[in-house]
């Protein structure tokens, strides 16, 4: 089944114009939440808005916003002015200022993508970009105006075609140095013993297929129990694992139990080789 598009847009560089339909890149699934009932007869209980000041109920037709200052005050906007401070208004235009080297943007910065189709009549526009990037390894940097706000996206391509993702603002993103990290040396022998953990447990392929809500999926197996009129039950709790303090203790727990079967294997061809060689010794003395 193909994709819908959500949206449309034109992915602008040079004197060069490409209409593109954009596509969700995911399907996430629902989230499961639950409502707010009375407990005395279950009905669904109703948010209202209460004045801090005098305790009033106050509808949604008399509510304003408000920024609030430092110094507690607020400024009051009206619906018009709130309007006003949206401009502009989307154009639906994808305007790129530069191609930069796509492993430059790093993956701190990215905050959502998009999947860019063409539109009629940019199709061979399109796909002169997408090869156009793929040969050169870079990705389109620009700006993109939509719901009253501006956002920094970059273009690259994918597959035989181009994605869109949405970036933070260079503001947006801390900087890893704000994060407390001591030095420390790190010695040889762990080294090596992390390295062979990690080519242990490689993939040649990130399969995300492979991966389950395991939480979600246990939560509807119980609301489905509690439909049924079963009691809701208690999920077993893991048994505690042993705590191993010594770093290199645990490196080498860990190579012992995710390589039990593969040192098995070896020393059955050693069990082989030793069978092997008695019968060979007797042909020897034999032929002499």
């Amino acid at each position: 089944m193909s994709a819908h598009s959500i949206g449309s847009a034109t992915l602008s560089f040079g004197l060069v114009s490409v209409p593109v339909k954009m596509f969700s890149t995911g399907e996430p699934a629902a989230a499961i939440s639950f409502n707010m009932l009375h407990g005395k007869d279950g009905a669904r209980l109703k948010q209202q808005y209460i004045c801090s000041k005098d305790g009033e109920i106050v509808e949604r037709d008399d509510t304003v916003k408000g920024y609030k200052l430092a110094d507690g005050r607020y400024v009051i906007f009206t619906k018009e002015e709130l309007k006003k401070l949206e401009e502009p208004k989307g154009t639906g235009a994808i305007e790129i200022a530069e191609f930069v080297p796509a492993p430059q943007i790093a993956r701190v910065y990215v905050e959502k993508s998009y999947f860019l189709g063409p539109d009629k009549g940019g199709e061979r526009a399109y796909r002169l970009l997408a090869e156009a990037l793929k040969q050169t390894g870079r990705a389109a940097v620009g700006q993109y105006a939509a719901r009253g706000k501006q956002y920094l996206v970059s273009v690259r391509p994918e597959a035989q075609g181009l994605v869109m993702e949405q970036l933070h603002y260079g503001d947006e993103v801390r900087s890893f140095g704000e994060v407390p990290i001591p030095k420390i040396d790190v010695k040889k022998p762990e080294l090596q013993m992390a390295v062979q953990l990690v080519e242990q447990t490689s993939s040649d392929a990130f399969q995300p297929e492979k991966y389950e809500d395991n939480v979600r999926k246990r939560i509807l197996e119980q609301i489905e129990r509690k439909v049924q009129g079963e009691e809701i039950t208690e999920e077993p709790t893991e048994a505690p694992k042993t705590k191993i303090i010594d770093l290199m203790e645990a490196l080498k727990a860990s190579l012992k139990a995710k390589g039990t079967a593969g040192e098995r294997k070896p020393a059955k061809r050693v069990e082989r080789q030793a069978a092997t060689k008695p019968a060979a010794l007797k042909r020897k003395a034999a032929s002499r």
